[in-house]
């Protein structure tokens, strides 16, 4: 089985990449499941993870000589993680459109030569939806984006929805969460300060929240969000809602909680060191993205929460012990 995962240098991808290598096989179109004999990662810099089964490929999907070495007619799946994140879409418009809607379309149409329709997973956000939503927000719920950023990723759902409608791919747009507790660096996604305020403050540094306390968000662990990327990979097409988007499973946490279950984690000390100073270009973008989803859809296939925010923080700190 021949799997290309695009953005496979970045946190999600080098994460998918080492647990489909770990696991060793996945579900094809046909519902048979197959050794990975071939992980093609793809990326503007080159993957970290190395596997006698992965080939690396360097460079832009704006290059389409890059996306047809990565998308060739044997590929089986692809996993579309490549995006530019919340708030840097909103700031750069072109730069969005150009990586976030082009460049899906690229590798999509791309698809469309594949000896069988293959497998595509999307990367979609919980920013597809904005403004006054049902708490919380159904299944059925209409697309609502009020960014840049969630309306290039509901371009890129609808292109699934048509292109699967039609027989060229078998897709799936799975609406992540947001990803706490991210490790490395602040990014330039508006949710970024939500794994700073627990990563920095656990490493001795200050963090800042730009958000008020009360703000809620919708939340998984990186640990969590892997497995429901395979689960929605795996599911058969018959299981998918109609519009072949799905609402991942989360926490609906608020901003201050987390904060608290930092300070029981970790102790008063650490948790005076988030300290709070409102940036309005932040709250405009996150304060438009919805909390709390039934995601009835998401679990009826077997993808899950995490327990509570606690055990999130818990496993940021074990998997980030020196060895």
């Amino acid at each position: 089985m021949r799997v290309v995962i695009t953005g496979a240098a970045g946190f999600l991808g080098s994460r998918l990449a080492a647990e489909i290598l770990e696991r060793g096989a996945l579900i094809d179109t046909r519902g048979e499941r197959r050794d990975v004999t071939e992980l093609v990662l793809v990326d503007i810099v080159a993957s970290p993870v190395r596997d006698r089964r992965v080939v690396t490929i360097e460079g832009d999907l704006d290059d389409a000589r890059i996306v047809d070495e990565a998308v060739t007619p044997a590929t089986d799946s692809v996993f579309h993680l490549a995006a530019v994140v919340s708030a840097q879409a909103e700031a750069d418009f072109e730069l969005g459109m150009r990586v976030n809607v082009d460049a899906t379309r690229r590798v999509l149409e791309r698809c469309r030569h594949c000896a069988m329709p293959p497998k595509v997973v999307f990367a979609s956000s919980l920013a597809v939806f904005g403004g006054a939503l049902a708490d919380p927000v159904p299944d059925d719920a209409a697309v609502t984006p009020q960014s840049s950023y969630g309306t290039q990723k509901s371009i890129g759902e609808l292109l699934i929805a048509d292109m699967s409608r039609k027989g060229f791919i078998d897709g799936r747009s799975l609406r992540l969460p947001t990803i706490v507790v991210r490790p490395g660096k602040p990014n330039k996604a508006a949710s970024s300060f939500a794994s700073g305020i627990i990563r920095e403050p656990l490493a001795g540094a200050v963090a800042t929240c730009p958000v008020a306390p009360q703000t809620r968000m919708w939340i998984q662990s990186p640990r969590a969000v892997i497995d429901n990327l395979l689960v929605g990979h795996d599911a058969p097409s018959r299981r998918l809602p109609a519009p072949r988007a799905v609402n991942v499973p989360g926490l609906c946490v608020g901003v201050d909680a987390m904060v608290d279950a930092l300070r029981r984690v970790a102790g008063d000390d650490v948790a005076s060191r988030v300290h709070w100073a409102y940036d309005a270009a932040v709250d405009r973008i996150v304060s438009t993205w919805p909390a709390r989803f039934t995601a009835n859809a998401g679990r009826a296939l077997g993808m899950r929460a995490d327990d509570d925010f606690e055990s999130i923080i818990r496993a940021h700190i074990e998997a980030t012990k020196p060895s």
